[in-house]
């Protein structure tokens, strides 16, 4: 990129850092971008129900499918204690996983879009909700629409040298959900705990029962053989106001399953909700539950990836930047696995920098360094005339939502 179109997406960053907002409601957000996108390219603008995208319409036969690259779009609820001169102006919200970057690094490769000529349609997504998983649910149909081809997307990440592109072939990250369990019984006075039924104990069971479900955890919760990685996080639990006088009546623990393989976490869930109605059962309590955030793993297509360290390796000769495989798959979860279902495509990664402030942490600010990498390697990858063809074989299986 030359200096100029650097300096326009570092400044448009710094805007989106200032006005982060949470997910599914980044209205500010993707007014800042449409305005950038249409003040400084050529790009058609389509607005669709809760998203939109940018097109390049390419000048060849069509021979070749459109391809496509993603960024998100969502901040975080954590506050802003970093002293930057584009802190963020909305209290208890930051862009603490760096998807104001991701956007500049997108809106960077639309400008050098209208430098060439290509012989396939182009499509900037830019998509809400990734922390959620529902902003992909939103847009994937866009990927059978319009006959999408192959689908790129990248991800910061600390811990690997400034620059670096990091990758891992096959999955690369994990499918996980959200679990909340209720407890309902009756309340009594804190005197006569007899004459009411407390969930304490219940509650107390259950997350026992849940924490030995991380290892390689099977069907019924003991230690059998399972496709990798299982992991339960117990994120919250709720138990009464706390007051002195009362025996509380009712109770919640919210937990996070995690696991290599969408089968895996099928199983944790239902060894969780099995475990729990039978204890809720013989305690006289009432059980409910729901879902929350689920996604699904992310595979990379093997081609894909193929030419994503073909690009990379382009790149590695001119900045000398190396391109490091990543030995263990990034725990946390990536909804950009919807669209890996619809079509061939990767996720990469770019290193902040080996003692980089972790994603999710007050400390955490994006690396305006690497914005400039990562908008060559998509501009890479669109200079590529290999056709991707045939979708690899993932898992199938669709979410329950």
């Amino acid at each position: 990129m030359n200096s100029e179109n650097i300096k326009k997406i570092t400044n448009l960053r710094h805007e989106l850092h200032r006005h982060p907002e949470l997910s599914m409601q980044e209205r500010e957000t993707a007014g800042i971008i449409v305005d950038f996108l249409q003040k400084n390219t050529s790009l058609t603008i389509h607005r669709r129900s809760g998203q939109f995208y940018a097109r390049k319409r390419g000048s060849g036969s069509g021979a070749l499918p459109p391809i496509a690259f993603r960024a998100d779009m969502d901040a975080l609820p954590i506050p802003e204690t970093l002293d930057l001169p584009y802190g963020s102006l909305h209290e208890g919200i930051s862009h603490k996983c760096g998807h104001d970057g991701h956007c500049a690094a997108l809106c960077g490769l639309a400008l050098e879009l209208d430098n060439i000529e290509t012989d396939r349609d182009i499509y900037l997504l830019f998509q809400p909700g990734e922390e959620t998983g529902a902003g992909a649910l939103l847009c994937r149909d866009l990927i059978r629409e319009k006959g999408i081809g192959e689908i790129y997307a990248f991800h910061n990440l600390g811990g690997y040298p400034e620059g670096s592109i990091v990758y891992r072939r096959g999955l690369t990250q994990p499918a996980s959900e959200g679990l909340r369990i209720r407890l309902t019984g009756r309340t009594s006075h804190a005197s006569a705990p007899e004459k009411g039924n407390n969930p304490a104990q219940a509650l107390a069971r259950i997350v026992l029962f849940a924490q030995r479900l991380t290892g390689r955890t099977g069907r019924t919760g003991k230690k059998e053989k399972a496709h990798g990685m299982c992991l339960c996080t117990i994120t919250g639990i709720r138990l009464g106001s706390g007051d002195f006088g009362i025996s509380p009546g009712e109770g919640e623990i919210c937990m996070t399953l995690r696991a290599e393989a969408e089968e895996d976490l099928r199983e944790m869930e239902k060894a969780v909700l099995d475990f729990s109605g039978e204890t809720a059962s013989s305690c006289g309590l009432e059980l409910s539950h729901s879902i929350h955030d689920y996604f699904p793993e992310t595979r990379n297509h093997d081609a894909c990836l193929d030419r994503v360290l073909d690009a990379a390796q382009r790149l590695c000769r001119i900045k000398k930047k190396p391109a490091i495989p990543m030995r263990e798959l990034w725990r946390a979860s990536e909804d950009f696995g919807y669209y890996l279902k619809e079509c061939p495509g990767a996720m990469f990664y770019i290193g902040n920098g080996v003692d980089y402030p972790g994603l999710h942490t007050t400390g955490y600010d994006f690396n305006d360094r690497i914005l400039e990498t990562a908008a060559d390697l998509f501009l890479e990858l669109v200079n590529e005339s290999a056709e991707i063809t045939a979708p690899q074989s993932a898992t199938q299986t669709r979410p329950r939502r």
